[in-house]
């Protein structure tokens, strides 16, 4: 069927956190301002309904009428299993699959049960909050493996830093965000294999965050680590169906790890989480059927960007702004206005009343910037945009009268 993405679907008094939780993202330091007009743009999920064949398997589900303790049939895993041989080349093991209710949450849970107190974990800022606090919350220590940024907003791995600290006796962990998250990149087969090799030469253990992997540009390709990796005895991969199917309230992440040894210590340290019913039956339908809406959702996140990158080339053309490889968010560079990041906030989620999310959340590497998720109707985007040039209309005229 064709799906019309441009449909603007009223998620006001629906439980939304980023459209009915505004007194807890003021309270966590967001915005000051969150009110009936604000536009959230902030949070990594969709404004745009999910596939229809998951709406179907979730009526199925209420018809039914009964909502008690569920298991993981074969059908659950043998979907996950088709979908990652058939998009990705990638073959797993059933007994590879560990069930959690969160990416966040294995993350956690790897953290605490393969390192020790005081051990060293290497993320590359700027990246996803949640990594940091998944380090340092648990008593451990960051390796910053900071991410080199090029005048155009190009981002590299720093290899001879990243082999530097895990060489460090005390590095055990590396958790590796593909496609990264915010800075859009997929890195490349010769990369991701360069990072294993040195993980595996030094016993550093790697974490993979590819719930992002489905979530690509057209004419890109995603390469899971564990498929181009020699050896996967020290990877742990976290997949899931939340981005990529906008289904994040139903909480299914799937980790996969080949080691067995590694496998028993971290599902014994996750201990029992029995599905929802509708989590089953969501990613039963999402992985068997869902491919066509996947793809008809690549493209209109595709011309959104176009979008959004042509709206500041004529509008704010001081504000660099390139379309990244995966993931469907959009890192905006605000510091050719030379204006402090507490001003292009203030500028931003207060005057214009559109929340995105400041760069300096993701590492120091982020300040000046400012993190945009896009997937919404696109008339949802262009009145935050709109707004938001309002706002910095009067630097970037000053810009242009000294140019």
């Amino acid at each position: 069927m064709k799906y019309n993405f441009d449909e603007i679907v009223n998620r006001r008094n629906t439980y939304s956190l980023k459209w009915d939780g505004g007194e807890l993202i003021k309270a966590i330091g967001f915005t000051e301002r969150y009110d009936s007009e604000t536009i959230p743009l902030f949070t990594a999920d969709m404004d745009l309904p999910v596939p229809q064949p998951i709406i179907d398997a979730l009526h199925k589900t209420v018809d039914h009428r009964i909502f008690g303790y569920s298991v993981f049939p074969d059908e659950y895993y043998e979907s996950i299993q088709h979908w990652f041989k058939k998009r990705h080349d990638w073959k797993i093991s059933r007994e590879e699959i560990v069930y959690s209710p969160g990416t966040v949450h294995a993350l956690n849970v790897a953290v605490k049960a393969l390192t020790k107190p005081g051990d060293g974990v290497i993320i590359q800022r700027p990246v996803y909050p949640p990594f940091t606090a998944a380090v340092e919350g648990n008593g451990r220590v960051v390796q910053n493996n900071a991410l080199k940024c090029d005048s155009e907003g190009n981002y590299t791995i720093d290899f001879e830093d990243f082999e530097s600290k895990a060489k460090e006796e005390t590095t055990t962990m590396f958790i590796l965000c593909n496609p990264h998250n915010p800075a859009g990149r997929i890195f490349t087969q010769e990369e991701l294999k360069r990072l294993s090799d040195i993980c595996e030469e030094h016993n550093v253990l790697i974490v993979a965050d590819e719930i992002h992997g489905d979530l690509i540009r057209k004419n890109q390709t995603f390469y899971p680590i564990a498929k181009v990796a020699n050896n996967t005895d020290h990877i742990l991969t976290c997949t899931a169906i939340n981005k990529t199917f906008n289904v994040a309230g139903l909480h299914c992440t799937n980790v996969v790890i080949s080691n067995p040894d590694i496998r028993k210590i971290f599902s014994e340290a996750m201990g029992m989480h029995l599905p929802s019913p509708f989590t089953v039956s969501a990613l039963i339908a999402a992985y068997n059927e869902g491919a066509d809406w996947l793809e008809q959702l690549k493209e209109y996140l595709d011309e959104t960007m176009e979008y959004v990158k042509n709206f500041f080339a004529k509008n704010l053309p001081t504000v660099k702004v390139s379309i990244p490889e995966g993931t469907y968010v959009m890192w905006l560079d605000f510091r050719g206005y030379g204006l402090s990041s507490k001003e292009v906030h203030d500028r931003i989620y207060n005057k214009a009343n559109v929340v995105l999310e400041d760069g300096e959340l993701f590492g120091e590497e982020g300040e000046g910037f400012q993190r945009i998720c896009i997937p919404s109707p696109r008339p949802i985007i262009k009145e935050a945009l709109e707004r938001i040039s309002l706002q910095f209309q009067d630097v970037e005229s000053e810009i242009l009268l000294k140019s």
